[in-house]
């Protein structure tokens, strides 16, 4: 009786010990200081269609109940988490989505030195040169932010697999009606019995189905969200694309500019030397040339500047960037696109985004059909096919037999009421979202198509009207300073006149390039080259 009565202090000792242990691990709350590096979750931005609640845990609430109700005698007391594949969870792992490019900002065309417009339409470049559809294809390849995103495509594959894992069965074996010494005729007690079983979790409410099914659309949706970073990269390409051609037309037009007062000097130096202009002519002159001659410094510098970051969308070294020689225009000689519904039509087909929003909803769906099927637990099927009583200290023979069982959780409660509760409410929300989505789409093709349709009629009028007049009046006033009848001011306001149109020229042939692209990113479509 005495040694019982230690082997039970003993004991006793033993659980506050661990439980003492246990308690100075400290809590563990969601929410935290910091997050665990180790984890796996997405920082990529948002996941559509993606309920925000956790239906790994079930309707119990919690993954750590004991299996319990099995046939015989012993009851084996482990957590029903140890019949889960992942340690923690059950359900899908949550990506956050595929967050969009930053877009690149415009760069500024210099406004310093007078301009003109260079003799001859356009200069496309080298034939060999870059062209647009050739730089595509090189940002799609080698683009760092790009394939930096697409490794969400690979991980959501992996969701799939883990969504679709079996829990594995659980292999118990135990020991019963051990005594403190032994059994006896005069101390009768037992027999001692050794046990081992095979308990295996039966999916009945299909729950692996639905998570397979929650991590499909799941990656649907990144899908999407990857073409859609893909559309708006292809934007910022265009934009430093268009840059690197405008600052190529701003050079043609500053040595234009400059090659004309370069012999507007010269006619002027020799008037001088005959006593028909004075110094100061010269020198109003002077100051213009020179003015011209860091024009075409600042737009080399600014060419440059804007292969960089041209490059870098290309995944180029800054030597290969400044290298780069483009093959392309500023001008407009294309068909026009289709009429504005037309254009909005297309958007609504083709804009990744749109797309994305409508897989965000079936997404949605599927984590309502989860969330209802997480309602049953499952159910828990026992085999012991070897139970051994041993008779031996009786003098008698031992026996063998087995048990078959089963655990039923009854569904007198439904448990999972706010997370079904919580899905329906999401699928609702994500169609409002996307909504949302088109309206805002149908915004920004209606913007991008007026925009087309301003700068393309700016062009018209500025070639048919504006630099016509001007180039009258520049010409106008230089003839008659060579003849001698108007002073150099004169000739230099008309000058300026015209450095004026020009440059409007050449901010109106860039807005326009920009522009025509513009309609592209809008509707997801390549309409206009």
């Amino acid at each position: 009786m005495k040694r019982n009565s230690w082997l039970a202090w003993a004991t006793f000792g033993f659980l506050c010990l661990t439980s003492s242990l246990a308690l100075g691990q400290g809590p563990t709350l969601p929410g935290g200081a910091a997050e665990d590096p180790r984890s796996t979750r997405s920082r990529l931005g948002p996941a559509l269609g993606a309920a925000g609640g956790d239906e790994s845990l079930g309707p119990s609430g919690a993954l750590d109940e004991p299996i319990s109700g099995r046939v015989g005698s012993s009851v084996p007391r482990v957590p029903a988490s140890a019949t889960i594949p992942s340690p923690a969870r059950s359900g899908v792992p949550t990506q956050e989505g595929i967050t969009a490019p930053s877009a690149l900002p415009l760069a500024e065309v210099p406004l310093l030195g007078p301009l003109s417009v260079p003799e001859g339409r356009d200069d496309l470049g080298p034939v060999d040169g870059l062209t647009l559809d050739q730089a595509i294809d090189t940002l799609v390849r080698e683009n760092l932010g790009l394939r930096s995103r697409a490794f969400e495509l690979p991980q959501a594959d992996a969701d799939i697999l883990t969504a679709g894992l079996r829990a594995n069965p659980l292999l118990y074996a135990d020991s019963q009606l051990v005594p403190y010494g032994s059994y006896s005729n005069k101390r009768p007690g037992g027999p001692i019995q050794y046990d081992v079983s095979i308990t295996y979790p039966l999916d009945v409410s299909r729950k692996r189905k639905a998570r397979v099914q929650v991590a499909t659309r799941a990656k649907n949706v990144l899908q999407a969200q990857y073409q859609d970073a893909v559309r708006l990269q292809i934007d910022n390409l265009y934009t430093a694309y268009s840059d690197v051609l405008g600052a190529r037309e701003t050079i043609r037009f500053a040595q234009a500019a400059r090659e004309g007062l370069a012999e507007l000097l010269t006619r002027t130096k020799g008037l001088h030397a005959r006593g028909t202009r004075t110094a100061a002519d010269v020198s109003r002159i002077e100051a213009l040339h020179e003015a011209a001659e860091i024009e075409v410094m600042d737009a080399e510098e600014l060419l440059r500047g804007n292969k960089r970051n041209l490059g870098v969308l290309l995944n180029l070294r800054a030597s290969q960037a400044e290298a780069l020689e483009l093959h392309g225009s500023l001008h407009d000689s294309f068909a026009t696109p289709p009429a504005v519904d037309e254009l909005i039509r297309l958007a609504m087909c083709n804009r990744p985004d749109v797309v994305a929003y409508r897989m965000g909803i079936e997404r949605a769906e599927a984590d309502v059909k989860l969330a209802n099927a997480n309602r049953m637990s499952d159910v828990y099927v026992l085999y012991q096919p070897y139970t051994f009583q041993d008779n031996s200290p009786f003098g008698k023979q031992s026996a063998n037999s087995w048990a078959l069982g089963v655990t039923v959780p009854l569904p007198v409660y439904n448990r999972n009421q706010g997370n079904i509760h919580r899905a329906k409410i999401n699928v609702t929300q994500a169609r409002v979202e996307l909504a949302e989505r088109e309206q805002v789409v149908e915004n920004e093709v209606r913007q991008a198509e007026r925009q087309y349709a301003l700068t393309r009629a700016a062009i018209a009028r500025i070639e048919g009207n504006l630099l016509p007049a001007a180039r009258r009046v520049r010409d106008d006033a230089y003839r008659l300073y060579i003849q001698g009848e108007e002073d150099a001011m004169v000739y230099l306001n008309a000058q300026r006149e015209f450095n004026e149109a020009a440059r409007q020229y050449r901010d109106m042939l860039l807005r326009h390039r920009r522009s025509m692209l513009r309609v592209n990113t809008a509707v997801g479509q390549r309409l206009l080259p």
